[in-house]
């Protein structure tokens, strides 16, 4: 059936209010109600809405600019230290080896176990953000090294993914695995200075200027341009455009206008509306009706392995650079979980027949688990007794 854009988008909102709705009945963060009501309304239950690539495109927008509010909160030299550094390292390292331990337990090949391996690095920046955003903690310390660390990680699992292919292959070629690395570093850093030299100084001479009166709104609509820019160019240098989203949101940080519109106000405006369609798709997106019996038991175990690799690994990384024991466990629990980015290398091996379906459904499950748990854990074990904004 071939539903209009504008009912499948009508359904998407819909879901996501009622989501949010139910989140706040029981308590729990709204990330959480969205997904499952997604879950509810999508193939695995009642069918009413579906992946499709409308879906797929709408929820992409919706993690581009998810991430562009978050950089919005983030000083560029918040980034470039080395603590947040040595804990994306950790983060990477060992969910890697575990997820590939676990993969060639369940009788995966090594090409096979590598990319299931990598599926389990990468940390979704957007959920644990979201969710200590509404607990009123986005500016705590702890807060500002995951994100900055979650940044990292999903770099670094990029280049993992490139290393995990070409291993696949037969091959390894360093020379290539270094010039990813350099792009990366290049892209942050010609991204910071574009914003210090020329955006700083166009918003000002147009916030100084009568177009500010006439309109407003015009610094805001450039921010946004910037955002998906950025996202552009990330994605075209083979990173990930929220990775360029993120740091457009780091640019627009220290631009302070007083004529203009807010960038901040107007892109939590758009975060508010996209943000919740994008957490209500990672529901849609698990089919939960193809799971059988082995299919659930590896994905019980690449779960568990998921989420207490990167809790140990971030926690005690953390620990050793000095930060508190409960800190250090609030930084575990918050890169723990995996939400589009597992999902993104998923279907990229499904759709490359690197994997097969029952493969990608439990992968899948396990970044949906890990998505549903960690805001849990946030609001009722890390930060018990402390008010949302």
């Amino acid at each position: 059936m071939h539903e209009s854009i504008e009912l499948q988008m009508s359904l998407l909102l819909a879901v996501a209010l009622a989501g949010h709705l139910l989140a706040g009945l029981v308590r729990q963060p709204a990330v959480v109600g969205q997904i499952l009501a997604g879950l509810v309304v999508g193939p695995s239950i009642l069918g009413w809405i579906t992946y499709t690539d409308f879906v797929a495109n709408i929820a992409h927008l919706g993690a581009i600019v998810l991430l562009f509010v978050v950089g919005l909160e983030f000083r560029a030299k918040e980034l470039a230290s080395l603590r947040p550094f040595l804990i994306a390292v950790a983060g990477i390292i060992v969910p890697w080896l575990g997820g590939y331990m676990v993969a060639r337990g369940f009788g995966f090949d090594t090409s096979r176990a590598l990319l299931i391996g990598v599926a389990l690095s990468a940390t979704s920046i957007a959920i644990t953000a979201d969710a200590l955003r509404e607990l009123g903690r986005l500016q705590s310390p702890e807060a500002r090294l995951i994100i900055g660390a979650a940044v990292i990680d999903d770099v670094l699992a990029l280049l993992a993914l490139s290393m995990a292919e070409q291993l696949g292959a037969g091959s390894l070629d360093p020379v290539y695995i270094l010039l990813m690395a350099v792009k990366a570093i290049l892209f942050v850093g010609a991204g910071a200075w574009v914003g210090q030299k020329l955006l700083k100084t166009l918003c000002r001479r147009i916030d100084d200027s009568s177009l500010a009166a006439r309109s407003p709104e015009f610094v805001f609509v450039l921010g946004l341009l910037t955002a998906f820019v950025y996202a552009l160019v990330a994605e075209y240098i083979h990173l990930s455009a929220i990775v360029g989203a993120f740091v457009a949101g780091v640019v627009f940080e220290g631009i302070k206008v007083s004529k203009s519109h807010s960038v901040h106000i107007g892109a939590e405006y758009i975060r508010a509306a996209f943000g919740a369609v994008f957490f209500v798709s990672l529901g849609v997106l698990a089919d939960l009706r193809t799971l059988g019996t082995d299919t659930l038991f590896f994905a019980g175990a690449l779960t568990l392995v998921a989420f207490f690799s990167k809790f140990i690994a971030c926690g005690l990384s953390a620990r050793a650079t000095g930060v508190s024991t409960r800190d250090s466990m609030i930084i575990g629990v918050g890169m723990a979980p995996r939400g589009e980015v597992a999902m993104v290398i998923a279907l990229l091996a499904l759709n490359r027949g690197v994997i097969e379906q029952p493969a990608y459904v439990a992968l899948v499950l396990m970044s949906l688990i890990t998505t549903l748990v960690v805001p849990i854990l946030l609001r009722n074990w890390l930060y018990t007794g402390e008010h949302t904004r």
